[in-house]
């Protein structure tokens, strides 16, 4: 994938697939320390030991439409590619936490892509047998932190708009690139 966002998409997806209500996306650009991670967290049904111990082969997966996972295995794959790597911490009933570090100057690292259209489509796909799905977006640079959160949004709308509302869904897209503009200075 050409992006890290498209990673993230796929990651969270797997969140939404798996029950959760709440998926915690976690982005730390640290150039001090040269490492850049992505936390992808959910309160989900998470997986079992046997499950989680083969969830990196890319012959693996819990879908029955097709028999190849490939969404962990290709992060996996970017991250060691950029001298980092993946943990996955999952237990059944408590949800699933995957950490994904890259080294932040690795001339072979991904941009992290266009989180704000990854956000948006997380939220128009964000349904399951729970309902809406919600989602929490941190994005830290270098110790200054940009922070959505759609309970906050729906709050502010009440129950009668819905966040899948075109302008709704354009007004988040908007705020989304505007507080990663500031973030990084302005220059996105």
């Amino acid at each position: 994938m050409k992006d890290l966002s498209l990673h993230v998409l796929d990651l969270a997806q797997n969140a939404i697939s798996a029950v959760a209500d709440l998926v915690a996306i976690s982005i730390n650009e640290d150039a001090v320390s040269d490492r850049l991670t992505i936390l992808i967290e959910d309160n989900g049904k998470g997986m079992p030991p046997e499950l989680l111990a083969s969830v990196k082969d890319p012959f693996v997966t819990t879908r029955t439409s097709r028999r190849i996972g490939l969404g962990i295995p290709l992060m996996l794959a970017a991250c060691r590619r950029c001298d980092g790597d993946l943990e996955i911490v999952s237990s059944l009933g408590s949800g699933t936490k995957l950490t994904a570090v890259f080294r932040y100057s690795h001339i072979d690292r991904a941009p992290i892509g266009n989180m704000a259209e990854t956000l948006v489509t997380l939220i128009l796909c964000g349904i399951n047998e729970k309902g809406s799905v919600d989602f929490v977006y941190t994005h830290m640079l270098n110790g200054r932190t940009f922070v959505f959160d759609t309970r906050e949004i729906k709050a502010v709308l009440g129950a009668d708009v819905s966040l899948t509302e075109p302008e709704v869904l354009a007004w988040i897209n908007d705020y989304i690139k505007e507080g990663l503009a500031n973030l990084h200075g302005g220059v996105q």
